[in-house]
């Protein structure tokens, strides 16, 4: 019983530390919200949402959690940003960096027979499931979304191969609900990796290292500026 109570300790502190708090005083306009594409490399200054807050020139409010899910039920750990929705705080946004998806495959259903979860994040036709949701509620608010696609690792080997093709139809189905909205981006990072380069992942092969986020970073700064604003 000990023991558990000091493991929630530990996880309740890792949760609280990797996320900021939105204040009254707070003047961003971007919000982040995610997994750990988004929140790996934040010790060092160099996550995402630091990488666009140098490149913009402005300040990134970065929810994101590592391991961070769609569906994710746990009421505690869900609030504390397990649950990529209830990262959510209100402020004057007018841009929302999200992401997410791939620890629901992975972790979920080990990326096997995950048709159903996949149903539950976003359906093969039409903007049903728990992605869609979340996008609406944001875009009715009047922000803008850019949802960042997960990176690739073309000709190395990693503990997550056996993921590629339900993350690629992941992506098909958030890019073709995209396109029917002009207020919602679809990045992909299809094409950041180049064959063979390890350099864009951490030693695990999994998280993104310091270059890649800083090209994600650069991708979505560059974006935002294109839309004019």
């Amino acid at each position: 019983m000990k023991r558990s109570i000091f493991l929630f300790g530990i996880l309740f502190i890792a949760l609280v530390a990797c996320t900021e708090t939105v204040t009254r005083n707070s003047k961003s306009r971007i919000l982040a919200m995610g997994d750990s594409l988004l929140a790996t490399n934040s010790l060092s200054g160099q996550s995402v949402a630091q990488v666009i807050e140098a490149a913009l020139g402005e300040e990134v409010i970065d929810r994101s959690v590592r391991g961070a899910r769609f569906l994710y039920d746990l009421p505690i750990t869900g609030g504390l940003g397990l649950n990529v929705s209830k990262q959510y705080q209100s402020g004057p946004w007018d841009w929302v960096v999200l992401n997410g998806g791939g620890n629901d495959l992975w972790l979920g259903c080990g990326c096997n027979r995950c048709e159903a979860t996949m149903a539950r994040l976003i359906a093969p036709y039409g903007p049903h499931g728990e992605i869609p949701r979340v996008v609406n509620n944001l875009r009715r608010s009047g922000m803008r979304v850019i949802y960042v696609g997960y990176l690739r690792t073309p000709g190395v080997e990693t503990p997550i191969d056996h993921c590629r093709d339900e993350g690629a139809e992941l992506e098909r189905r958030i890019r073709n609900m995209a396109a029917a909205d002009p207020g919602f981006y679809f990045l992909s990072l299809e094409d950041l990796v180049p064959n063979g380069d390890r350099t864009f992942h951490t030693q695990d092969m999994i998280h993104p290292s310091a270059k890649a986020s800083t090209a994600i970073g650069r991708r979505i700064a560059e974006l935002i500026r294109s839309d004019g604003a």
